[in-house]
């Protein structure tokens, strides 16, 4: 699956280009099918137990929420943790730093402890596509064994980058894809020290150049000791402002006139970089891609958060919640089974 043979991106919808500060909520329009939207939204509701528990379902057809829907303790004003929905978030910041040419994502990644060893051969890109030939062990359960809860709750926590950059090279770089929360965190560090200012810099930098003219005003990145945004997993933000950052990839990176994010960044990333022998998806660059025939990239999130944007149908949908891995094949059902009500259309 490959950019260029996927639906193109809804950059030029008259008056739907993006919500204002306050979302406009209506109906489902003309074709869509609205009874099989409804046993979507039920089935939400109804808290399956092989769909683990579902805390949010936002569904944007035309830039209008036409379905929502909340679970226990929970409701429009809520902020959930993203997990690696963050790592889209990230990809986000490092196309704007390449926008105004302050961050090369063709040169080498500028990682000072790199200089003079093999790992100096390591792009940004290779980072972005998850080929960077670092090891790292990306395991949410065996603590024995796993760097990502090393990096993120053990002793690496205080210096989640220079954890994961201290690790060695175990392929050439560019030539094996393997998934790590270690790499996103080595692309926060990068752009955190382009921006400069410590975190207080890169908190102003998200919010003047991402949050703010996205209206996401619950967005709330957290930061380790050292300073640096843990872009691999912890942002938390309500559900409809998801939404909103899903829309802005939907619009190719334009929102409100104004290009946010480099023209065909947004096709970098959901062009086929791998294809995970462990799951459901194909890999962009800091994306999800689903073999569904919609185009569908998505950001997606341990337990069962994903923010997918779908170009063919004109459709964002958000689900947050905790739902263990075993089960996520059942929220990926769920969620065909939304997108298959605007499908009809």
């Amino acid at each position: 699956m490959e950019a260029a043979s996927s639906p193109g991106l809804a950059s030029a919808h008259p008056g739907v280009d993006g919500p204002g500060a306050t979302w406009v909520v209506d109906e489902p329009g003309p074709g869509v099918d609205r009874d099989l939207l409804r046993v979507a939204l039920d089935r939400f509701d109804a808290q399956l137990p092989g769909d683990g528990v579902s805390l949010a379902l936002v569904v944007v057809h035309r830039g209008r929420i036409v379905g929502e829907r909340y679970g226990p303790g929970t409701d429009a004003s809520t902020p959930l943790i993203s997990w690696s929905m963050a790592k889209s978030v990230t990809h986000a910041l490092v196309g704007i730093l390449a926008r105004d040419g302050r961050l090369d994502p063709d040169g080498p990644a500028p990682v000072p402890a790199w200089a003079g060893d093999d790992r100096a051969a390591i792009t940004v890109r290779h980072l972005l596509a998850m080929r960077s030939g670092l090891r790292f062990v990306e395991d949410y359960v065996d603590a024995r064994s796993s760097d990502c809860i090393e990096m993120l709750f053990g002793a690496g926590s205080v210096d989640v980058a220079g954890y994961a950059a201290a690790l060695p090279l175990e392929h050439p770089p560019g030539e094996v894809w393997s998934y790590s929360s270690g790499t996103t965190n080595i692309l926060a560090r990068i752009v955190g020290d382009v921006v400069g200012g410590g975190e207080a810099g890169m908190r102003a930098f998200m919010a003047s150049e991402l949050f703010e003219p996205l209206a996401m005003a619950s967005a709330d990145p957290r930061f380790d000791d050292a300073g640096t945004f843990i872009g691999s997993s912890f942002l938390y933000a309500t559900a409809r402002d998801f939404a909103r950052f899903g829309l802005l990839y939907q619009r190719d990176g334009v929102w409100g006139g104004r290009r946010l994010l480099p023209e065909g960044w947004v096709d970098d990333a959901r062009t086929f970089t791998a294809h995970d022998p462990d799951g459901l998806f194909d890999y962009g660059q800091h994306w999800w891609l689903w073999r569904d025939g919609f185009g569908t990239f998505g950001a997606h999130g341990y337990e069962g958060q994903f923010a997918l944007c779908v170009p063919a149908l004109d459709v964002v949908v958000v689900r947050l919640g905790k739902t263990p891995a075993e089960q996520r094949p059942a929220n990926a059902e769920h969620l065909g089974l939304v997108l298959e009500a605007f499908a009809r259309a």
